[in-house]
């Protein structure tokens, strides 16, 4: 299990230039050594934004678990009137996306956050979120009721989970806690859920 899911990497960042293209956009974004797919798109985050429409009219958003920022970035680009909280416990990720939020100009709209600096009182028209599920079934059931809470009313999270690490399982534990989730698309081995208060 890789560190950069609990920690800030110590080694030598080794960045990359990455283009990727995505909601009829060619991108370049900086991934380094130590972040989440530093080197690549994942595959997860792609199916993700492949299979979901940004909310155009949102204030504010979430990016959970942000990498270097490529759905941040890409939802302030075509969201103009929101700001958008990029979330992270890697400092090296917080600093890779500022720097790609700024390369693509919604460096003033994109805040890249730890947890604890989320204002506590702070809702989200919407959460969009490759979770970390290699933490562990119960630090990600902590995770998502921490933030799915934060939720505006009327609001969803957008999620993308591998089926081989539990993706059927997790909808299932979030109907049970309370929440609707519905499956939006399955490609390439991952779901898509559209998660909301019931």
């Amino acid at each position: 299990m890789g560190a950069h899911y609990f920690t800030t990497p110590r080694g030598p960042e080794r960045r990359r230039t990455l283009k990727v293209h995505f909601w009829d956009t060619d991108w370049e974004f900086v991934g380094a050594a130590g972040v989440f797919s530093g080197s690549s798109l994942d595959q997860g985050t792609a199916v993700l934004l492949r299979e979901s429409t940004p909310p155009a009219q949102a204030t504010r958003l979430l990016d959970l678990g942000c990498g270097y920022g490529v759905i941040a970035v890409g939802l302030a680009v075509a969201c103009p009137g929101a700001v958008v909280d990029a979330v992270d416990v890697n400092d090296r990720a917080l600093t890779l996306t500022a720097e790609n939020a700024a390369t693509n100009g919604v460096g003033d709209r994109v805040r890249p956050v730890r947890p604890e600096q989320v204002e506590p009182t702070l809702l989200y028209d919407e959460i969009w979120s490759n979770p970390p599920i290699r933490i562990g079934k119960e630090a990600l059931h902590e995770l998502l009721l921490t933030w799915l809470p934060r939720l505006r009313p009327g609001g969803v999270a957008r999620l993308v989970v591998s089926r081989n690490l539990g993706a059927d399982s997790l909808q299932r534990w979030l109907t049970e806690v309370g929440y609707r989730c519905e499956r939006l698309a399955s490609a390439k081995g991952f779901r898509v859920f559209a998660v909301s208060a019931s």
